[in-house]
């Protein structure tokens, strides 16, 4: 192995990444923070965006910004809620003919002050960060096995390996503690692309899920606790990235040849905060095919959907 091909390895940036021309990328919270990131680099690179959101005049922005950067971009727009299971079939059924080769599960809602349900009935943080991607991941995976070489990305977060992320009383209806019920959305997304792997091996499908380390982004929005506000004021100057540099995780995981299948990747920096990609151990637990299995079969009663696999 020489110098450069070791250097590679050990130190992965954007800029590695080939010609994409032809792919579509479909981007959940594609108009802000990490997912705008993601969609600017890969547009860069060639490829074409989806940038799905609730609202369709920040996604118009979002597209705008990104052809002023890039006039020849090509990207279009999708009006997709999370929250809601008619939303998400809808969409499911606009790209049914079409041809999808990275889908990100990015977008996510963190730190809700009071328990509050989806239209469907859903614990908002768990219903929306894990069992809306859930149902859009299925709704999707048609378009996906259309490509040549398909990859989900999902977007889990350091909160996902706590402890209190413990994958019991889901809709937190015994008990509701806002991080907590985020922890247990984001170990859920672990779970879920562990167990999503297993039952796609063979399919030409490859799902990776990522924690992109900290970044100031609109997901701070309801961080409205005193310890929370507390501890992102002393760790903002150390800790805290910017939205580019928290997209890399997820741009590695979708461009990297080096990455496998249920695999789990954050940032190599101190405290896994920042830093060029790399490949993370499991949270304890989190690949055991029981547990993966109990939460496959429980997001498919509660959402009743299911997967063509």
């Amino acid at each position: 192995m020489n110098a450069t091909t070791a250097h590679s390895q050990t130190h992965w940036t954007p800029e590695q990444i080939g010609d994409l021309t032809g792919r579509t990328a479909f981007i959940t919270g594609g108009n802000s923070g990490i997912g705008m990131e993601t969609a600017r680099v890969l547009t860069r690179h060639g490829a074409a965006a989806v940038l799905a959101g609730r609202d369709q005049t920040r996604l118009d922005e979002a597209a705008t910004e990104l052809r002023r950067q890039q006039p020849d971009a090509a990207v279009r727009t999708a009006v997709l809620d999370l929250g809601s299971l008619a939303s998400i079939r809808s969409i499911a059924e606009r790209f049914a003919g079409e041809r999808i080769d990275l889908l990100f599960n990015n977008a996510g809602v963190m730190n809700i002050p009071q328990r509050r349900t989806t239209s469907d009935g859903f614990e908002f943080t768990f219903g929306v960060n894990h069992l809306g991607h859930f149902a859009l991941t299925a709704g999707l995976l048609p378009a996906l096995k259309r490509a040549p070489s398909a990859r989900i990305v999902t977007v889990s977060a350091q909160a996902g390996t706590w402890r209190a992320g413990k994958l019991d009383d889901l809709m937190s209806e015994r008990t509701y503690g806002a991080m907590r019920a985020y922890s247990k959305s984001k170990r859920a997304n672990i779970v879920f692309t562990a167990e999503l792997a297993r039952r796609l091996d063979g399919t030409g499908v490859l799902p990776v899920v990522v924690h992109p380390g900290a970044a100031m982004t609109n997901l701070q929005r309801h961080n409205q606790s005193l310890l929370t506000r507390v501890v992102i004021v002393l760790t903002r100057p150390i800790a805290m990235g910017s939205p580019a540099g928290a997209a890399w995780p997820s741009l590695y995981a979708a461009a990297s040849p080096s990455v496998v299948a249920g695999g789990f990747y954050g940032p190599a920096g101190r405290d896994q905060t920042s830093g060029t990609p790399k490949r993370l151990p499991l949270p304890p637990g989190a690949g055991d095919p029981a547990e993966g299995d109990r939460l496959w079969q429980e997001s498919e009663r509660l959402t009743g959907v299911r997967f063509a696999v």
